[in-house]
């Protein structure tokens, strides 16, 4: 399993994101869409530090690969929900720097043959949040998502304010990446949702935003480095 290939095609298109709601039918604006597309970032970023929890869900095209996930991320704790690519699934557990992986019969003979999908069949792998499974660490930091979506402000282009699943935004489009971001223009100005029209062509959508999320180790897991020795 290419784990580096698929967390970087999803950190691509990856914010953390949420909508607050007033307590009108008509939210008064925050302001933000009046702002410079760095500045219109920045307020997200600041914005996305104070998420106790989203959960971010969708699919993308990474070249040819295609690649789905639905996570539910939670600020300083970690993560849990189910990812694939090209078909191949598995569920995951993030806790401290603990990883736990759950993987499909398709998922482990791909990536460890005939022998490894017999021993880890109905049971879950921990590991560490380093080695073979360091690139997913990015995906289970509510935090450390959205620095990776935007790398330079300098290529930024304000776009049109207009409705994403009910909330009200502004477009702000990366024209190196070809992807497009949705800030909220009512309430904190938390990112809605990530478009990409490049090299990973799909839809990233946020939601979920600060609800209760249980994080429990799975019990009789595998240790990995119990395997080696």
């Amino acid at each position: 399993m290419r784990f580096r290939v698929l967390a970087c095609a999803v950190c691509a298109l990856l914010a953390a994101a949420g909508i607050a709601a007033c307590g009108s039918s008509s939210p008064a604006s925050n302001g933000v869409a009046s702002k410079s597309p760095a500045a219109i970032v920045s307020a997200a970023g600041k914005a996305v530090d104070g998420l106790k929890s989203v959960r971010i869900a969708g699919s993308l095209v990474s070249g040819t690969t295609p690649i789905t996930l639905n996570i539910d991320l939670v600020a300083g704790k970690g993560a849990s929900g189910s990812m694939s690519e090209s078909g191949l699934g598995f569920q995951i557990i993030a806790i401290g720097k603990a990883v736990y992986i759950d993987g499909s019969q398709a998922f482990w003979t791909h990536t460890g043959g005939a022998a490894m999908a017999a021993l880890f069949k109905g049971k879950w792998l921990q590991t560490s949040a380093s080695g073979n499974f360091s690139s997913l660490s990015s995906l289970t930091n509510v935090r450390d998502l959205f620095p990776t979506l935007l790398g330079s402000t300098a290529v930024l282009v304000k776009g049109a304010t207009t409705t994403v699943r009910g909330q009200k935004v502004v477009a702000i489009s990366d024209a190196a990446k070809s992807s497009t971001l949705y800030v909220a223009t009512t309430g904190p100005p938390y990112p809605i949702e990530v478009v990409g029209t490049g090299k990973q062509v799909g839809t990233i959508i946020f939601e979920d935003f600060n609800q209760p999320v249980a994080l429990k180790a799975p019990a009789h897991a595998i240790n990995v480095s119990q395997l080696h020795g």
